[in-house]
């Protein structure tokens, strides 16, 4: 890409940090350039996390139904899959699973509750406690 065509488009992050890019400058010598953003990676982007706040609600609404338990929402909140939980709690993906289940979690005791909330980096008690009104931030 040459260094007039580098994308300037409007981002949310346009106050906050820039991207680096290669780009070719006029005698073809290859160059870093700083781009503001560029629409169609802020739009795909903004979709990623639209699908991550609908899967938050979702945990969210199963957590109130009483067949989740809040592990699946804090999966849900670090975007994590069950084998990834599983690697940051030292807890094989089988169990991660059966502990998805709100009536297994209350079963846990504090060590392995103590595992999932590092891995979240919340607290024991935010875990035990959680009441799923909980704030979309990170």
């Amino acid at each position: 890409m040459k260094k007039e065509d580098l994308p300037q488009d409007k981002s949310d992050l346009i106050d906050f940090t820039r991207e680096v890019y290669y780009v070719k400058n006029t005698k073809g010598a290859y160059e870093q350039a700083l781009s503001t953003g560029w629409d169609v990676k802020s739009d795909a982007l903004n979709g990623a996390w639209e699908e991550v706040d609908r899967r938050m609600a979702l945990a969210i609404k199963s957590f109130k139904a009483g067949e989740a338990s809040p592990i699946l929402y804090y999966m849900e909140k670090n975007v994590m899959d069950i084998p990834t939980l599983a690697g940051y709690a030292g807890q094989w993906s089988f169990c991660v699973k059966r502990h998805l289940k709100l009536k297994s979690f209350k079963r846990l005791n504090d060590k392995k509750l103590n595992k999932y909330a590092k891995a979240f980096r919340i607290t024991i008690e935010e875990l035990k406690n959680f009441d799923g009104n909980e704030n979309k931030e990170l």
